[in-house]
């Protein structure tokens, strides 16, 4: 149901106001999306005794078997010796460690912490060979924590340097088994560290793409795809290793621009583009690659001016929106799609919906703008951004009711903890074209009462001279009172206004995601059997998170800083801006009352004007009193009744808008 509101308000004026923007055009966005799944693949028959369920042959993208799958088919993974065997596979004939690690049928007995199998078959084997068998067999009972341990004690001892990279594979197995990713990961890093020599090098490379799957946060392996993208990757994964990579470059051309390092961006920007074009247009990737290439041309329109430089900056602003219309085209249709990827697809369009609209409002073509804001579908991720950024398309055009009602949805209290502080101050200016000066004065009270207590405490913890470290410990302060429910002062508010600012950075808010599950794999350790909890290897694997959750943290700390600074000055601009409007209306109700005063008070600047409540059979008018439907945000329509006498400013604003 659309509720159309109760009169209020009315009037245009020409105030000219270059700074009346939405958010920059080019979005970062959409790079998180999670990886697809797809169906398994139906297991071969066989006339044999069954195989464990660790040896099983899985689908590549099987959600509960893939890392076996890692294993299959690969020529990575040649026999070993049964009388032992060097990290580069020389020997011959021994226990697989893909899908035949060993003879199937091996039981393992236990007796309280011992590692003894008396069900496993070591005749004719070296000593050596044997502990490594015991792993196996402890793998392949889906006995992993013990698994890993007697790996672990392997790659300690030196006497057993030949089999160290042979454990060590085994040991990164059992994590991730464990759903210890990000420990998993850590050894199977140390694997490709020793080079392509081994032969557990491909298919580590393989368990990375595994891995990327599991975490909230894929790019945590994108260094490590980038470090060895020039070996040969298997076909099955070559669109996915090749869609990783341009977001590597991608990331790392972004980070450059930041640090003005232009030259250098532009080598990895056109990377990005070259990855692209070797994703097959069947392929569930290309989307995600023509999305990325789509924000790769738009920055190349941006850098460039001049006359010739103007004729290539058009250029690449044609390919930058075609590349969106490609995404749009191939994400529309959901045949043949399981439902992770109809959603990733969704996610896709709409962002690819709202570069189109701010390419077009960044040429002044607000119309185009508007139609595709309103593409965004009313509840999805993006959709409040559209209302905000469509509210200033709408401002431009002298649409004022439409752009009013869209800031109501933003002002409800469903979406009180969103942060458009920009809002306020199109409210204003739409208020000051119609001549309504009081109302205007009152809203820039309200943003000022609102918003510069944040400048003040922005301001206060940019200053700071802090660690990197110590500016993400702000946030991380306001995250764990959150969590923990525990009460909070006026600063903490204030705080975790600025914490939800700073998070709106997708790069800060994924590495805050890492973070956060760094942490929830370390608190992990202690729900495991105390035979591995208080192992050697627990305490290895723990030093080694806490070290990468201080890098991270690091980072992190960085990118915070960078992000509180740029909003800092954003917000003072605001505050001035807001000031500016002030200055302008107390001149205009000086200019309004001499007026008054040589006419004798018969002068007036304000009139009603005429509407109506007539509304189509499928909509009900219903005066707005301040309620608030969850189903009726976003379908607001403002009625002004009042407005300023001379409407000729509305054409003159549309004149200068484009439009």
């Amino acid at each position: 149901m659309i509720r159309l509101l109760r009169p209020l308000f009315v009037a245009v004026l020409g105030l000219t106001l270059a700074w009346a923007t939405p958010s920059s055009a080019q979005s970062f966005e959409g790079l998180d999306l999670s990886q697809p799944s797809k169906p398994k693949k139906k297991k071969r028959s066989r006339k044999v005794r069954k195989k464990p369920a660790a040896t099983a042959q899985p689908s590549a993208t099987d959600d509960s078997d893939e890392g076996d799958d890692a294993d299959e088919g690969s020529t990575a993974d040649a026999s070993a010796s049964d009388t032992g065997t060097s990290d580069t596979g020389t020997a011959a004939s021994a226990p697989s460690l893909g899908l035949d690690l060993t003879s199937g049928g091996d039981t393992a007995s236990q007796s309280g912490d011992s590692m003894a199998f008396d069900g496993v078959d070591l005749s004719g084997k070296s000593q050596d060979r044997q502990r490594l068998d015991v792993a196996i067999s402890l793998f392949k009972n889906d006995e992993y924590a013990k698994a890993a341990m007697s790996a672990f004690e392997m790659v300690q001892d030196p006497k057993l340097a030949g089999l160290h990279v042979e454990a060590r594979y085994i040991m990164a197995k059992s994590l991730y088994r464990m759903g210890l990713y990000h420990s998993s990961l850590g050894e199977f890093s140390k694997i490709l560290a020793v080079g392509p020599q081994t032969r557990f090098f491909r298919t580590s490379l393989e368990w990375l793409f595994f891995i990327s799957r599991k975490t909230r946060n894929e790019s945590v392996i994108l260094d490590e795809i980038a470090r060895y993208a020039n070996h040969q990757f298997p076909e099955r994964f070559r669109s996915e290793f090749h869609y990783l990579l341009a977001r590597y470059h991608f990331v790392r051309g972004k980070a450059l621009d930041q640090v003005e390092r232009s030259e250098e961006a532009d080598v990895s920007f056109n990377e990005v583009k070259r990855l692209a074009l070797l994703i097959p247009k069947t392929d569930v990737f290309y989307p995600r690659a023509k999305y990325l290439e789509g924000l790769t041309f738009f920055r190349f329109a941006n850098r460039v001016s001049g006359s010739p430089a103007q004729r290539r900056a058009d250029i690449n602003t044609i390919g930058a929106i075609e590349a969106m219309k490609e995404v749009i085209r191939l994400t529309r249709s959901t045949a043949g799609l399981d439902a992770e990827q109809v959603k990733n697809n969704q996610k896709l369009r709409e962002l690819a919906f709202m570069q189109l609209a701010r390419t077009h409002y960044g040429m002044q073509q607000n119309r185009y703008a508007l139609f595709y804001f309103n593409k965004v579908e009313r509840g999805t991720s993006q959709w409040l951004e559209s209302l905000f950024e469509a509210s200033w398309a709408n401002y431009r055009v002298g649409q004022y009711e439409q752009a009013l009602g869209n800031l109501i949805t933003l002002s409800s209290p469903f979406f009180r903890e969103e942060y458009f502080p920009e809002a306020l101050i199109l409210k204003a200016v739409i208020y000051y074209e119609n001549c309504r000066y009081r109302e205007s004065n009152l809203i820039l009270q309200d943003f000022e009462r609102t918003y510069l207590p944040v400048h003040d405490q922005l301001e206060l913890i940019t200053k700071k001279q802090m660690d990197a470290s110590e500016y993400y410990s702000v946030l991380s302060e306001v995250q764990k009172k959150n969590k923990e429910g525990l009460e909070k002062n006026e600063t903490d508010v204030i705080l975790e206004r600025i914490l939800r600012l700073a998070l709106t950075d997708q790069d800060l808010k994924k590495t805050n995601d890492s973070i956060l599950e760094l942490e929830e794999e370390m608190d992990a350790f202690s729900e495991k059997s105390d035979t591995f909890r208080y192992s050697e290897l627990s305490k290895q694997l723990l030093e080694e998170l806490k070290e990468q959750r201080t890098a991270l943290i690091q980072k992190a700390g960085v990118m915070a800083k960078g992000k509180l600074e740029v909003e800092l000055v954003a917000l003072k601009q605001l505050l001035a801006n807001g000031l500016r409007i002030k200055f302008e209306t107390t001149t205009k109700e000086k200019e309004f009352l001499e007026e008054q005063l040589k006419a004798g008070g018969r002068t007036a600047i304000v009139k009603k004007y005429r509407y109506s409540v007539a509304v189509a059979d499928d909509q009900l008018y219903w005066p707005y009193e301040g309620e608030y439907w969850r189903d009726e945000v976003g379908t607001y329509q403002y009625t002004l009744t009042k407005g300023c006498i001379d409407r000729d400013g509305a054409n003159r604003l549309r004149a200068s808008g484009g439009d």
